[in-house]
């Protein structure tokens, strides 16, 4: 588990650099209470963290899907179908806008956008932590990376932790650009995105191999615990 978490940091943390093209304007552009260093900080530390408040938001609701599953004895075939769905969201990188375009995603980020607006014309902490909740909520492939991961876990705990460290990933990054500005150059980003596939692409195979069940320690255990069976037993 500890490895699954390690895996959640590091993907936050190279996505970064995906977060600094896609969210970099919003958070270059947040409403400061003032210029002043201080105040310029502590603005961009409650944006950062109103996002990974909202990650681990998603890690209590998909850890409950994942539980849901363990329950009944599934858990293991959640994680191999899970992996299997990341490795086709990299080979057909588009997937993702199927559902992002049905009606119901489409008023709800319309919503999420509106709200967002009128948060950029208030100059106070509350707002810029808001902006940061709701701009966890708009659609990012590399969440949904990091969610199929969380649900895995199969266990609220493990799922919340899993997309707080995914969020703590992109906080150096995001924190700096914020403060400083872009100061990476195009090459190196496309380098780090050019890992970042590579990265994903573990991460999936290690989902496929722990629901395999191949006695790994740690990575793929022999037997999961039958949490239906436990529940009865008590």
């Amino acid at each position: 588990m500890t490895g699954l978490f390690i895996t959640a940091f590091i993907l936050g943390a190279l996505g970064s650099v995906h977060c600094v093209g896609m969210c970099g304007p919003l958070a270059l552009s947040l409403p400061l209470v003032n210029k002043r260093k201080k105040s310029k900080f502590v603005s961009i530390l409650l944006y950062n963290t109103g996002r990974v408040v909202t990650y681990s938001f998603f890690g209590i609701l998909f850890g409950i899907i994942g539980r849901t599953f363990a329950l009944f004895g599934f858990q293991q075939w959640l994680s191999i179908i899970l992996g299997v769905i990341i490795i086709l969201f990299l080979l057909l990188p588009k997937t993702s806008q199927v559902f992002e375009k049905t009606n119901f995603f489409v008023h709800f980020f319309y919503k999420v956008r509106t709200h967002l607006s009128n948060l950029f014309k208030r100059r106070n902490y509350k707002s810029v932590f808001f902006i940061g909740l709701l701009n966890g909520l708009l659609p990012c492939g590399l969440v949904y990376m990091a969610v199929a991961g969380a649900i895995a876990t199969a266990s609220v705990l493990h799922s919340t932790l899993f997309m707080a460290f995914f969020g703590l990933g992109t906080f150096p990054m995001m924190l700096s650009v914020s403060f400083f500005g872009s100061f990476i150059n195009i090459r190196a980003r496309q380098k780090i995105r050019a890992a970042y596939p590579y990265l994903m692409f573990i991460m999936a195979c290690l989902l496929i191999i722990r629901g395999l069940g191949l006695g790994i320690p740690y990575v793929s255990p022999a037997n999961f615990p039958n949490m239906s069976h436990a529940i009865l037993c008590h």
